[in-house]
C-alpha cells in the first residue's frame, strides 16, 4: 500500500469481503462517496472527497481506527469487543445490517440445554475473547476453578462442525438465520450478545482538521440509514383527534401538523418505521384517517 497516495487524505476502512461489504457499498453511494476500486488494489480514493476507502478484513477494522491511522472504518459490534478495542473506538451509528446473534449452541438431542450444563466442558469457537469473559462469570458463579473450569478452545472455521467431529461439547457462534445451526444438529441455548455493523471512529482523532468531515460523513450515512428504515406517511384527519393521531405517529422527532381549507380538519405528516406501516395504516383508519398516503424515502438527514 502506497503511504504517498494516502497522505493528506482521511482514511476509511470498510470490510474488503464477508457478510458486510455488499451492503456497506451501497452505504457509501448512498452517501454520495464517489470512487473506483482498481482490480486487486485494497485501497482507492474518493474522487469528490479528500477520502481514500481502505478495504480491510472487519476483524481487523477497530484496531486499526483505534490504533492506527485510520479516521473512520465499518465493522461488526462483536468485532470491537473481541478485539477488544471499545476503550479505543466511539461507535457513531448503528447501522441496521449484519444483524445476527453470537449465541452458544449444542447439539440439539445431547445432554447440554442451559450454559450451566455446558460450564466445564469444552467449548470451540472464533470468538474466543467474548466466549472466555462470558463462561469466565459463569465458572465463577458455579465455583468452578483449575482444571474444572470451562475449556475455551479457539478455530478459524468451521466452528459449526466442532461437536460433531468431536472437538467440543459446545460453540459459540455467529447465528444469523439459524439454517446452518439446524442443519448440523445444534441449537441454541443461550444469547452472548446481539450485534450489527456499525460506523466507528477513533476516540483520540489522527487528523482534527478533518473533524467537520467526518461529521459530515457520519451524517450522511445516518441518513441513508433512516431512509432505509423509515417511510414518510401523510392523512387528513379531524382536529379533535390529533392527540389520538400523533400518539400513533409520532414520528422520529415529532408529527408536521398543517391546516386544512376545509374547517375542522388537519393533515398530518411523520415518518414511521417501514416494518410497522401497515399495522399504523390500519390504526389511523380506525380512528377516522383520510387520505392515507406512504411515500419511501431515497434519503434524508436526521
Amino acid at each position: 500500500m502506497n503511504k504517498d497516495l494516502l497522505d493528506g487524505r482521511l482514511l476509511f476502512a470498510i470490510p474488503k469481503k464477508g457478510r458486510l461489504h455488499d451492503k456497506c457499498l451501497e452505504l457509501l453511494s448512498g452517501a454520495d462517496i464517489q470512487f473506483r476500486r482498481p482490480n486487486r488494489l485494497d485501497v482507492c480514493l474518493v474522487m469528490n472527497h479528500p477520502i481514500a476507502i481502505v478495504f480491510l478484513p472487519a476483524a481487523d477494522i477497530p484496531s486499526f481506527v483505534g490504533n492506527g491511522d485510520v479516521d473512520l472504518g465499518i465493522t461488526g459490534h462483536d468485532v470491537i469487543l473481541e478485539a477488544e478495542m471499545q476503550d479505543q473506538v466511539t461507535e457513531i451509528h448503528r447501522l441496521g445490517f449484519g444483524k445476527c446473534a453470537l449465541q452458544v449452541q449444542t447439539p440439539e438431542h445431547g445432554p447440554f440445554n442451559s450454559v450451566e450444563d455446558l460450564a466445564g466442558k469444552r467449548v470451540v469457537t472464533s470468538f474466543d475473547v467474548i466466549a472466555g469473559a462470558y463462561f469466565a462469570k459463569i465458572d465463577e458463579r458455579l465455583n468452578l476453578t483449575g482444571d474444572n473450569k470451562t475449556k475455551i478452545q479457539y478455530v478459524g472455521g468451521s466452528v459449526e462442525a466442532a461437536c460433531a467431529l468431536g472437538l467440543a461439547d459446545g460453540i459459540v457462534d455467529l447465528v444469523e438465520s439459524g439454517d446452518t445451526m439446524r442443519a448440523v444438529g445444534l441449537h441454541a441455548i443461550a444469547t452472548v450478545l446481539q450485534t450489527e455493523a456499525v460506523l466507528i471512529k477513533s476516540n483520540v482523532p489522527h487528523r482534527s482538521h478533518y473533524a467537520p468531515l467526518i461529521d459530515l460523513i457520519a451524517s450522511r450515512i445516518a441518513g441513508v440509514v433512516a431512509a432505509d428504515k423509515y417511510v414518510v406517511c401523510e392523512y387528513n384527519i379531524r382536529r379533535q383527534s390529533i392527540s389520538q393521531a400523533t400518539a400513533i405517529t409520532p414520528g422520529r422527532r415529532a408529527p408536521t401538523i398543517s391546516p386544512l381549507e376545509e374547517e375542522g380538519w388537519v393533515a398530518i405528516s411523520s415518518m414511521v418505521e417501514k416494518k410497522n406501516i401497515a399495522n399504523t395504516m390500519d390504526q389511523l383508519v380506525n380512528i377516522g384517517a383520510e387520505d392515507i398516503l406512504v411515500f419511501n424515502m431515497d434519503n434524508c438527514r436526521v
